[in-house]
This record gives C-alpha cells, sequence and structure tokens, in this order.
C-alpha cells in the first residue's frame, strides 16, 4: 500500500515537471537588467535628465534581430527620462556608466504594447537590446578640470590673450582617440580666451602653469556642437583632453630677468657698444635644452646692443658685471618668432637664456693700471728701451689663472718698447719702478686679440696681470744699439784694424766692440741678443757687403744720415 502510494507521488511529480518545461514563458511585470560587462572606473553615472549616446543591438527573445545601431553606423543620441524612449529603456539607462554594457529585456508594456509598431515589432512583444554606453552629459554641465601634476614653482599662469604652446591627446568619453599633437610631433600653438579654440579648452587652460598637467572635460556645447566635425568627432560628443602646457607669453611681454649671482665687487656694468664674452645654456620653458656654448667648450663672443644677436638677449647682457650669472626669459617676438629657427628652436618658443659674464671690453678701451705697493724710494721710473725684469701672474677676468712666472722660478725680462711682449703689457710696464706692484688689465685689440693663443688665451679676451718690477737697467737712448761712455778715440779705425792691413773685418770688429764694452768705455742696448747687434753694427759699416770695413765706409753715428743706425 505504501509502495503504490510512493509510485503515484513520483509519477504524478514527472507529469507536472513535463508540463512546467513545455509551458508557455510567463509575461515579464518589469525589465529585467543583466550586466555583461561593467569599467573598472566609474567617474559618472546616468541619471534622469542627463543626454546619452549609445549603440545597441535589438532582438526578440528567439534571437531575431529587428534593429541596430551599428548597422546605421551611429550612435543613438537622446534624453534620459524625458519620455523620448520607450520606458523600459528610459528605466534602463539609468545608472550605467560609460563602457558599461548592458542586456536588458523589456516587457511590452513598457515597450510597444499590444499595438507594436508598424511591421517591425509584433503587438506584445518582449525586446531585448544589449547596449554599450558611450557618452553622458547635462545641460547643465561645464567644463571639468583635473590637475594631476602641478610643478612645485609656478610664476606665472595662462591668462586671456596669452600665447600658449601645447601637447595634448583628444578623446571621446569612451576613451576613443580622435586626434593628438603628439602623432603630428609638433605642439599646439594659439591664443587663448580670444575665439581661436573652442570655449571648453579657451576656459579649461585658464590659470595653467608651464609643465602642468590636466584633463579637461567639456560638454558638446563647448565643444563641437551637435554636428561634431564631420570626421572624427561625431555630433553631441563630449570631449576629454589630456593636456601639458609646453609655454606661455603675451605678445605684451618683455624679457625678464632673474639674477642667480652678482660678485660682491662690480667696478663696470656692460654697456651699448661693448664686447662681451659669456658661456650660457639655452632651454625652453619645458627645461629642453637647445644649445650651450659649454658643449662647444668656448665662450660665445659678441657686440651687445648692434643686432649681433636676437634683441632680447641684446637687451639681457646690459648692466652685466663680469662674474654675474643671470637668468634672461625671452618672449619669441624678441627671440625667433613664430617660425623658430626650424630646428632646435620652434615657433612662438619662449626661450630661458642662463648665462654667465666671463668679460667684456669696449673697443675704445685703453689699458687700466691699478698700482697697489710703491717703494718709499722710486725714483728711476722704467721707459721705452730699459730692459726689466718682473714677475707676473696672469689671468682671464673671471679669475682663471692662465700663466705665472712663479711657476717657473725665474722672472721675465723684456726690453720695453721693442715688440717682445704685446702692446698693453708694454704700456702697463712703464712708468714703474723696482719693488713697485701693479694689476695690469689689457684689453683684446690689445693683447692678443680676435685669435688669442690657442690652448692657453681664448680669442677677444681680457687679460689681468698681477706684476712685480724685480729689477730694471736702464737702455739705450731711442734709435741707438750701442753708445760710448768716454770720449771717442780720434783714429777710431786704426784701432780697430789691428793688423793695419787697410780693413777691418768681422773679428777685428766684435773683439773691439766687446773689449770696449768690458772696459766700461762703451754699452750695448741691453735685453739683445749681443752677437746680432754686433753683426748688425758690422753690416751697417760694410756698405758695399764684401765682408769688411774700409777706412772710406767707416763712419760714426753723429756723421750719418737718419737713416742709418751706426756707431
Amino acid at each position: 500500500m505504501i509502495c503504490k502510494l510512493h509510485l503515484m507521488i513520483l509519477l504524478q511529480a514527472l507529469l507536472i515537471t513535463f508540463v512546467a518545461c513545455n509551458a508557455p514563458p510567463v509575461p515579464l511585470d518589469d525589465i529585467v537588467i543583466e550586466k555583461t560587462s561593467i569599467p573598472e572606473e566609474c567617474v559618472r553615472a546616468v541619471q534622469s535628465g542627463d543626454f546619452v549616446r549609445y549603440h545597441y543591438h535589438g532582438t526578440f527573445p528567439d534571437g531575431k534581430k529587428f534593429d541596430s545601431s551599428y548597422d546605421r553606423g551611429s550612435t543613438y543620441n537622446v534624453y534620459v527620462g524625458k519620455r523620448q524612449l520607450i520606458e523600459g529603456m528610459d528605466k534602463a539607462l539609468i545608472g550605467m556608466c560609460v563602457n558599461e554594457r548592458r542586456l536588458v529585456k523589456i516587457p511590452p508594456k513598457m515597450a510597444y504594447g499590444k499595438d507594436g509598431y508598424g511591421d517591425t515589432i509584433p503587438p506584445n512583444s518582449i525586446l531585448h537590446f544589449d547596449v554599450l554606453l558611450l557618452d553622458i552629459w547635462n545641460p547643465e554641465d561645464k567644463v571639468q578640470i583635473k590637475t594631476y601634476y602641478k610643478p612645485e614653482n609656478c610664476g606665472r599662469t595662462i591668462e586671456v590673450s596669452d600665447f600658449v604652446r601645447y601637447h595634448y591627446n583628444g578623446t571621446l568619453l569612451d576613451g576613443t582617440l580622435f586626434d593628438s599633437s603628439h602623432t603630428r610631433m609638433r605642439t599646439y600653438d594659439t591664443y587663448v580666451g580670444i575665439g581661436w579654440l573652442i570655449a571648453g579648452m579657451d576656459q579649461g587652460v585658464l590659470g595653467m602653469c608651464v609643465g602642468e598637467k590636466r584633463i579637461i572635460t567639456m560638454p558638446p556645447s563647448l565643444g563641437y556642437g551637435e554636428n561634431g566635425d564631420g570626421s572624427d568627432i561625431p555630433g553631441q560628443a563630449s570631449l576629454v583632453f589630456d593636456v601639458v602646457l609646453l609655454d606661455l607669453h603675451n605678445p605684451k611681454d618683455g624679457i625678464t630677468l632673474e639674477k642667480l649671482y652678482v660678485p660682491e665687487t662690480c667696478q663696470r656694468k656692460s654697456k651699448v657698444g661693448d664686447f662681451i664674452r659669456y658661456h650660457y645654456n639655452g632651454t625652453l620653458m619645458d627645461g629642453t635644452l637647445f644649445d650651450s656654448s659649454y658643449s662647444r667648450k668656448r665662450t660665445y663672443d659678441t657686440y651687445i646692443g648692434k643686432g649681433y644677436v636676437i634683441a632680447g638677449m641684446d637687451e639681457g647682457l646690459l648692466g652685466v658685471c663680469v662674474g654675474e650669472k643671470r637668468r634672461v626669459t625671452i618672449p619669441p617676438h624678441l627671440a625667433y618668432g613664430e617660425e623658430g629657427t626650424g630646428t632646435e628652436i620652434p615657433g612662438s618658443a619662449v626661450l630661458i637664456f642662463d648665462i654667465d659674464v666671463i668679460d667684456f671690453h669696449n673697443p675704445s678701451d685703453t689699458v687700466e693700471i691699478t698700482t697697489f705697493f710703491k717703494p718709499s724710494k722710486c725714483d728711476i721710473l722704467s721707459k721705452k728701451g730699459d730692459f726689466v725684469k718682473y714677475h707676473y701672474n696672469a689671468s682671464l677676468m673671471d679669475g682663471t689663472l692662465i700663466d705665472s712666472t712663479h711657476n717657473y722660478g725665474k722672472t721675465y725680462n723684456v726690453v720695453l718698447g721693442s715688440g717682445q711682449v704685446v702692446l698693453g703689457m708694454d704700456m702697463g710696464l712703464k712708468d714703474m719702478c723696482i719693488g713697485e706692484k701693479r694689476t695690469v688689465v689689457i684689453p683684446p685689440h690689445l693683447g692678443y686679440g680676435e685669435r688669442g693663443v690657442d690652448g692657453e688665451v681664448p680669442g677677444s679676451a681680457v687679460l689681468v696681470f698681477d706684476i712685480e718690477m724685480i729689477d730694471l737697467e736702464e737702455g739705450l737712448p731711442d734709435g741707438y744699439m750701442f753708445i760710448w761712455n768716454s770720449d771717442i778715440t780720434p783714429d777710431l779705425f786704426t784701432e780697430m784694424d789691428k793688423n793695419l792691413d787697410g780693413h777691418v773685418d768681422p773679428v777685428e770688429f766684435l773683439n773691439y766692440i766687446n773689449h770696449q764694452v768690458a772696459t766700461g768705455k762703451g754699452k750695448l742696448a741691453p735685453g739683445f741678443d749681443v752677437g746680432k747687434i754686433i753683426d748688425n753694427m758690422f753690416s751697417n759699416q760694410d756698405r758695399n757687403s764684401d765682408g769688411k770695413i774700409t777706412a772710406d765706409e767707416f763712419k760714426l753715428k753723429d756723421e750719418e744720415t737718419k737713416e742709418h743706425d751706426e756707431l
């Protein structure tokens, strides 16, 4: 009995199961949502009153397609919650994020009901929509700005009428890239706030610092509006720009000077017409190095105030001291303008020069002499022709030591006015007495000129010599290489002609002059090669150049015309 009852219950259960599996579907009372793809980040979700752009496939429960935005090649664009959609879709879109994908099942009463929709949707149809949300915005939306990097130093920010250079990536709200300055490998250059940009970008870049990075999001009303741009930007699209500012200036800007270092003493400041030598690093505002004198291992040498350099540098180098370091910021209209240089310097670029002034002079400069020690007894002063011995330390204006006699353990010995040293040193050594100490500053046109000395003295360098006069031997009167200290023998030629053969040969002449010097009766010009002086004296007397002097050829200095330098 129990077994029969159990069998009847089992058969009844199987019958119920069979009927349930083959029963017609129960009508839906509400929409059913399956979230098939959810983005990692959801900055904003759809609310009633928002405008959305989305793609969809529309199918019946059996999978048959009745509509698709993909087939039309454009998104479906509509306000949510304003009865512009069927009730079920209006409800299904609420809470969706951009890039979220939902499978939505909508009952007939929340779709096209008992009437259906023409020949496309039969009466009482359940509709399935596979929806991908691409964009959300609201008529109340403004530009949204998110700064994700800002430099520590921000001395100036973008204002209306500024000219800016920036890089950007432009995407739709779903991340689709529609444009990028990076792919064109050049910045976007424009004025701000005067209508050269779309309204959202005009607003979005205001207040940016050079080097700042921002995400600027704007609704279509501040972008490309209902029609888009006709190619990559669809109508009614929100736009997202990832912007990095590289440069900004205003057409009214002049140069900006920042003194990085000023020496304690500054005897002179540069002026128009000076010739200056300086080192520099030249960078763009984003720090990109475009040129450096240091990399060439030589200064940049130029006149200032005469148009030899860009206008901004011409101005920026005025009023500097030797040894001063300053930063000169130059707007493009005082630099390389809208065209740039075509290589390292882009068009409309602000330039920053960090300069280090090595020296400067003026072509009208003469030698500067500063005596910092003079002995109490200073009667005999150096003059042209004197043989002087002195020690020196030679340096450039920035203090770089280039030479010193102390390194060699001996003095430097020259005859003043004989061309044995540069003209500026000849001038600086005059009117000194033994023991005197001076600083002599020599401009390049009185020193080593534009070429300098290879490996030792740079071209166009001002030189500074610290000099100490160690010894001084008075020279001979101008034009003389030998003088008599005593009365001249009446028969001078006979005294020279030792062998009495009627002529004086080079050996007789040499021996005679050396004897007069040794006995103090005569004196040779100091500081010159004795042999060369005597050879020159002999040649001047040997008028027919036959290697001997006759009595007819022999004449004393006083008997000569001014063209000859004789005994």
